[in-house]
C-alpha cells in the first residue's frame, strides 16, 4: 500500500468487501447525512466511522451491536447514556474503553477487574476519590500510577511500599509530611530524592550517610553548617568538593574537628 492509499483507502467494509451507497438505511442516506469515502458507517475506516457518527449521534443507539467492533467503539461515543450499559459487558476492550468515558460511576465499579489494562487504566482516571482505593492492589503499575495520582492524600500511605518505584515516587511527591520519614528507608534512590526535595533543611542531618551520592549532594546543596561538617570527607568528590565550598562561605573550618570516627 502505497502514501495515498493509506491516506484515503478504497471504501470497503470490515469484511474487505467493497461499499457503495446502495443499501444504505434510509434514515441515513438524505444529503448531508454520510458520503462515500468520507463518512460512511459500513466502511472499514475508523476516520469515516467517526466522522458518520459526528453527523449522525442520534442513530448512535442503532449500532451498539454492530458485528465491527469498530462502530460499537464510535457509536458508544455518542449514544444516550442509558443504552451504554450494554457494552460493559462487549467482547472487544475497545468498545469497553469507549463506554468508559461516559458511564456513571455504578456501571464504573463493574469494570475495576476488567482484563484489559487500557479500560483499567480509563477506570483509575474517572472513579470518585473516595472510590480508587479499591484500585491500589491492580496488578499493572501504571492503573496503580493512576491511582496514586488522584487517591486522596490521606490514603497514600497504603501505597508507601507498591512494588514500583514510579508509582511510589509519585507517592512520595503526594503524601502527608509526616510519612515523608517512612520513605526515606525506600530502597529506590529515585524514590529518596522525592522525599529529600520535600524535606526541611532541618531534617538533611539524616541523609550525610545516605548510599546514594546524588541524594548526600543535595544535602550538601542545602545543608546546615553541621551537615557540611559530615561531608567534608564524603567518599564521593563532587560532594565533599561542593560541601567544602560551601563551608569556605562561613570562614576558617578546623576540619579535623568535625570528622566523624568511623
Amino acid at each position: 500500500m502505497n502514501r495515498a492509499e493509506r491516506e484515503n483507502p478504497a471504501a470497503v467494509d470490515w469484511l474487505d468487501q467493497p461499499i457503495s451507497c446502495d443499501g444504505c438505511p434510509d434514515d441515513v442516506k438524505p444529503e448531508g447525512r454520510c458520503e462515500l469515502m468520507k463518512a460512511c458507517v459500513r466502511d472499514r475506516s475508523v476516520q469515516r466511522i467517526a466522522k458518520f457518527f459526528s453527523w449522525n449521534p442520534d442513530v448512535a443507539n442503532d449500532y451498539l451491536k454492530h458485528p465491527y467492533f469498530e462502530v460499537r467503539a464510535c457509536a458508544a461515543k455518542h449514544a444516550d447514556v442509558f443504552h451504554l450499559r450494554t457494552l460493559v459487558n462487549d467482547p472487544d476492550e475497545t468498545v469497553r474503553w469507549a463506554a468508559v468515558m461516559r458511564l456513571p460511576r455504578s456501571y464504573l465499579l463493574r469494570l475495576i477487574h476488567d482484563p484489559h489494562r487500557e479500560v483499567r487504566i480509563r477506570v483509575a482516571s474517572r472513579l470518585s476519590e473516595q472510590d480508587l482505593d479499591v484500585m491500589i492492589d491492580d496488578p499493572d503499575y501504571y492503573v496503580r500510577l493512576m491511582v496514586a495520582k488522584h487517591l486522596p492524600e490521606h490514603k497514600l500511605p497504603l501505597m508507601i511500599d507498591d512494588e514500583d518505584p514510579e508509582v511510589r515516587r509519585t507517592v512520595a511527591r503526594r503524601i502527608p509530611r509526616e510519612w515523608l520519614g517512612r520513605m526515606l528507608l525506600d530502597a529506590d534512590a529515585v524514590v529518596r530524592m522525592e522525599v529529600v526535595r520535600r524535606l526541611p533543611d532541618s531534617a538533611l542531618l539524616s541523609l550525610v550517610r545516605d548510599p546514594d551520592w546524588r541524594i548526600r549532594y543535595e544535602a550538601a546543596v542545602r545543608g546546615s553548617k553541621e551537615v557540611l561538617q559530615l561531608l567534608v570527607d564524603d567518599p564521593d568528590t563532587e560532594v565533599r568538593g561542593y560541601a567544602r565550598e560551601r563551608l569556605d562561605t562561613w570562614g576558617p573550618v578546623e576540619l579535623n574537628d568535625y570528622r566523624e570516627e568511623r
